[in-house]
């Protein structure tokens, strides 16, 4: 290492120093490089993040963009050298790997590094240096090595932190539970235009239509030192769900049915801004389309099948003749019909459907997460002249498509299946069973994890639970879920915070679920 970093201070890693260092200024090797290398102070606004850890690598992330709130971040529209070094302690005297990449203009001087070269199941920390400033340092973790026994895996799982409806108070908390993955099940931004109403804080730009303002919503949640702090704890696990893009989009169209070309040209934006942003070991988007349905191992302990339900879907079932065609926004709310049930339709696509059952079938895993963004459970969401209302936008209006997972989970003998969820802006917990034998013994469970700070204001959600077969609603309380599992069983806690209106919010459990490997199925335990 050069004299110059040799000597240059350091901001080191712990469980508090990931929420200090985050608010902390990013200029630490302020030692008059900058000028001679033509860069702007303050590169690392947005942080660092690691994320789809594997045996021997981990992808590590961070954006270049000492004017975060402008469209190209504030960069010359040259290519950066970033350095990057892994390290097995915080202060960086035992350097794993190091090396270069490049910052490139297109990609908003983002950078991804697939980090390879290390020992499984271990803990190391990362950080990026670019001209003389280095960035925050990051904590990340290895998966344990294929098919080898592992004592335990922790894991947060969370979805939809609407910016303007509360502060990153759940993320405080995600830090303190020390965990060895995080899990993030999409609405990671809302791309609404400001509203005033019931905001704690407003969206810094209006509604994002390119890929300028797509960089500029991405920038205003990353900014948040809180969200910086989760990220710099643990490598993260992500997929997305509408908001990234638009308010319930289906395939290539939107709520209002609009023009699919300028939607995609829409949604082509949005996804670079999505791959610019996040640790993923996906391929760049190629326009409008980008793979992110894909496997991650822990050991032969577990396995989580991440998915993609929003790019390949089909269009919303039960809509009125001629709606489509006419650009008319689409019916939320839809009773029985026909089309609901045509096993045709699909949520996947048939080539994502194709992977996912393969994978079921093949999987050595002890433990099988289906990771996925909504309820899944056939729910009624009201009654209306007697008649029950459904969702016309998550797995209740895409029921076959749901039953050929269950189907696949009971024909290839899935080991200890469980689908976590998010989306909806509740907690809710269900048996699932086979669609074949309704009344047979569970043959897994469900459980969806709450929001960060996304509101549900249903007065319907509780009263229909019972009807619904959901053994726990609750939709007024904000936070995440926390999976604990080992080779014999486990547990799922709902963690739920005071008031997310609150920075300093405290936090407590609302609700505890125990697993036993071997028998699906919830098992409610008291808190």
């Amino acid at each position: 290492m050069s004299e110059i970093f040799q000597h240059a201070p350091l901001l080191t890693y712990s469980r508090r120093g990931a929420i200090a260092g985050a608010f902390a200024a990013g200029s630490l090797f302020s030692i008059g490089v900058h000028a001679a290398a033509g860069l702007p102070r303050g590169l690392f606004s947005l942080g660092v993040a690691s994320g789809d850890p594997e045996p021997d690598g981990v992808i590590l992330w961070t954006r270049l963009a000492p004017q975060p709130m402008e469209h190209d971040g504030g960069m010359p529209a040259l290519p950066v050298p970033v350095r990057w070094e892994i390290a097995e302690d915080e202060a960086f005297s035992r350097i794993s790997r190091s090396g270069m990449a490049r910052a490139e203009p297109y990609w908003g001087h983002s950078v991804h590094v697939d980090a390879r070269g290390l020992r499984p199941g271990r803990s190391y920390f990362y950080r990026f240096i670019a001209g003389s400033e280095a960035s925050p340092v990051g904590r990340t973790r290895t998966a344990p090595a294929r098919g080898t026994a592992v004592d335990r895996l922790r894991l947060c799982f969370a979805s939809c932190q609407k910016y303007e409806a509360g502060f990153y108070a759940a993320w405080r908390h995600v830090v303190e539970e020390d965990p060895d993955l995080i899990l993030f099940l999409g609405d990671y931004i809302y791309e609404g235009a400001p509203n005033k109403k019931n905001a704690v804080r407003l969206h810094r730009n209006p509604e994002p239509m390119d890929l300028a303002g797509y960089r500029v919503r991405y920038a205003t949640y990353k900014l948040d030192p809180l969200l910086q702090a989760a990220h710099h704890a643990a490598p993260w696990a992500l997929t997305w769900d509408d908001h990234e893009v638009a308010n319930d989009y289906a395939g290539a169209l939107d709520e209002g049915n609009g023009d699919p070309v300028a939607f995609l040209r829409r949604r082509a934006a949005a996804y670079q801004a999505y791959y610019e942003h996040q640790p993923l070991r996906a391929r760049p988007p190629r326009g409008p389309d980008m793979r992110l349905y894909r496997t991650l191992d822990w050991g032969s302990l577990a396995q989580l099948q991440i998915v993609d339900d929003r790019q390949y879907r089909g269009p919303h079932a039960c809509q009125p003749p001629g709606l489509v065609e006419a650009h008319k926004p689409y019916l939320s709310k839809i009773n029985d019909c026909a089309d609901l049930y045509d096993p045709s339709r699909t949520m996947l696509g048939a080539a994502q459907e194709q992977w996912l059952d393969e994978r079921l079938g093949k999987t050595k895993a002890q433990w099988n997460l289906l990771t996925q963004q909504t309820l899944m459970r056939q729910t009624v969401q009201h009654y209306q002249d007697g008649k029950a209302e459904y969702s016309a936008d998550n797995w209740s209006g895409y029921p076959a498509a749901r039953d050929r997972i269950f189907r696949r989970w009971a024909e290839a003998g899935t080991s200890n299946p469980l689908a976590l969820g998010g989306d909806i802006h509740a907690f809710a917990a269900a048996d699932i069973r086979n669609p074949d034998r309704p009344d047979d013994a569970p043959i897994a469970a469900e459980f969806v994890g709450g929001s960060i700070t996304s509101l549900r204001p249903d007065p319907d959600f509780k009263p229909l639970a019972a009807t619904n077969g959901l053994a726990f609603a609750e939709n007024e309380i904000r936070g995440y879920g926390r999976l604990d599992i080992d080779a014999k069983g486990g547990s799922v806690t709902y963690r739920g915070l005071a008031d997310a209106r609150r920075e300093d919010s405290p936090i407590s459990d609302i609700a505890r679920f125990s697993l036993e490997a071997g028998k699906p199925g919830l098992h409610v335990e008291t808190v």
